[in-house]
């Protein structure tokens, strides 16, 4: 979480400054709730388990502390699984936006694809998203913050870009925990350590008067893990939403100073994505995937663990001998052990070692079996199974994927709920800026400027639909053009428009050279838009 500092994108202060102490005892009562359900005990082992430390606070009882982690690969296979491939965000004009001029809703539209696409580039959006849903099966929630960065260079002369951040839900309280709606929220509090010259740096420059009084503080040892010497204090950004105005009001504070007044970030959403792996009912925290799953783990580790002590001890042969007959044994490999008359037979024997049951493997073998198909990670599904037949191993994989629809869900509800904090971030931040737009008339690609706050102003909505390639394919969508171009369902120029970009170079020229062509054979009364020179040469166009 960064420290807010005064900018030209700021809007100014318009409410009565709320008091430090008011915010402090508010993150208070959150963080006695959080403890209360226990959340940050099970945070912390969720997190040792998955990286492998599966020993801390299990009773050992003098056994080794072997670690079989199938944890991890369970946990990392239904993350993959839910996010797929490639995910993107399409935004479209509803029915009663369609009625602008000059298709202006769509072009509205294709300048916030473009951006959305631009800002998930700029973000890296597809680690933050693996990195998100990861929490979400480790910790139970995972959490995207975003801001607005007025710093950051454009290449024009409006500055300043939209980022993205992943926090821990540690780090997130919400004024009702009762609810896990996050725009219903009376006010979301983030919590972060900073260090304390950076802060008292920051609430300089926005004009605190009492800078010089921050200091470091314990702040709290289960949330913030504040360690003896730290010099770091905890930052509280507090949201809330003006009843009069709908607004997004922020406020940045430490326990006793204001680091930044209250201002009006111009928002109208809660610049929190929130995803829970499993809902809690009544809690705003969810359920993680690893929670129900660590007494298997413990149980192989343990089985393990008393496996080896077994053959530690009693796996080798052990030799009983005469005492009286041999006065010392000689151990070497090999080596001769002299007797003094009498029957060798009554000197010394060997006892054969122990033999381990057999069930201790199997049921090894079955608690991992059995947690990885619950959870649909079946051999067919992991890539273990023979491909004797690839129908049926297909028809596993997508039978196996059904459990996880539920969470798969969520993630595309918290994706949409992110692109329209982006858009909400558009209309209030970025206003007049350079797009890249294509001239009607001459087909030309230029740059022309436009006033993103027309996005609030013009009646339009915006229907963001998110999928994975299984569901939106450009494979798919390009295939389908493929037959209809064909069948002489629709022309060459048809099916140029509505290829997606990128799979043909200087699409746009070779559209404006069909048109030139196409006008002057109607001109002659010899163009024909459905004819046979048009299907031969799409057929010998593959992409």
């Amino acid at each position: 979480m960064r420290i807010y500092k005064k900018n030209g994108e700021a809007k100014p202060d318009r409410s009565e400054n709320p008091l430090p102490g008011r915010v402090w005892e508010d993150y208070e009562k959150a963080t006695a709730y959080n403890s209360k359900i226990n959340l940050y005990d099970t945070v912390e082992q969720n997190e040792n388990f998955f990286i492998g430390k599966q020993w801390e606070g299990v009773a050992a009882n003098g056994l080794p502390t072997p670690v079989f982690n199938f944890l991890k690969r369970v946990t990392l296979f239904s993350v993959a699984s839910i996010i797929g491939s490639r995910l993107k965000i399409n935004a479209s004009p509803l029915i009663g936006a369609c009625g602008l001029k000059g298709g202006g809703a769509e072009r509205l539209a294709e300048i916030v694809n473009a951006e959305f696409e631009r800002i998930f580039e700029s973000n890296g959006i597809g680690v933050l998203i693996r990195e998100f849903v990861r929490n979400a099966a480790v910790d139970g929630d995972g959490v995207m913050h975003t801001y607005f960065d007025p710093e950051a260079e454009t290449g024009q002369t409006a500055k300043g870009e939209i980022r993205s951040e992943i926090i821990e839900n540690t780090r997130v309280f919400f004024g009702n925990p009762n609810s896990r709606s996050v725009q219903k929220q009376p006010y979301i509090i983030v919590s972060a350590r900073r260090q304390v010259s950076e802060i008292r740096d920051c609430a300089r420059e926005n004009g605190s008067p009492d800078w010089e009084a921050i200091g470091a503080d314990s702040g709290d040892c289960s949330v913030n893990g504040k360690v003896e010497g730290d010099d770091r204090a905890t930052v509280l950004l507090r949201y809330r939403r003006d009843k009069k105005t709908g607004n997004i009001f922020a406020f940045e504070c430490t326990r006793e100073a204001v680091i930044r007044s209250e201002w009006d970030t111009g928002l109208k959403l809660y610049p929190i994505s929130w995803m829970s792996w499993d809902y809690v009912q009544d809690c705003y925290h969810g359920q993680a995937l690893i929670t129900g799953l660590i007494p298997n783990q413990i149980f192989v580790n343990k089985l393990f663990a008393m496996a080896m002590i077994s053959l530690m001890t009693t796996a080798y042969p052990k030799i009983v001998y005469d005492r009286t007959r041999v006065a010392k044994w000689d151990s070497r490999v090999g080596a001769a052990i002299g007797v003094n008359g009498g029957d060798v037979t009554n000197v010394a024997r060997i006892i054969d070692p122990a033999q381990i049951s057999p069930q201790i493997s199997q049921f090894i073998d079955l608690a991992v079996n059995y947690t990885q198909t619950f959870l649909g990670a079946t051999d067919a599904a992991l890539g273990d199974a023979r491909p004797d037949n690839t129908s049926a191993i297909i028809a596993l994989q997508r039978a196996s994927s059904v459990p996880m629809e539920n969470t798969r869900e969520s993630l595309y509800k918290s994706l949409e709920d992110l692109g329209r904090i982006y858009l909400d971030f558009m209309q209030s931040y970025y206003g007049l800026r350079y797009v890249e737009t294509r001239d009607e008339k001459t087909g030309k690609t230029e740059f022309l400027p436009f006033d993103f706050r027309r996005l609030r102003e013009v009646p339009m909505s915006l229907k963001l639909d998110v999928g994975a390639s299984s569901y939106w394919s450009e494979t798919a969508a390009i295939q389908t053009l493929d037959n209809l171009l064909v069948q002489g369902h629709i022309d060459f120029e048809d099916y140029l428009e509505r290829m997606p970009d990128g799979y043909i170079t200087k699409k746009q020229e070779l559209i404006d050279k069909i048109k030139k062509a196409a006008e002057k054979k109607a001109a002659a009364g010899a163009f024909d838009p459905g004819g046979r020179d048009i299907s031969e040469l799409m057929g010998r166009a593959q992409v």
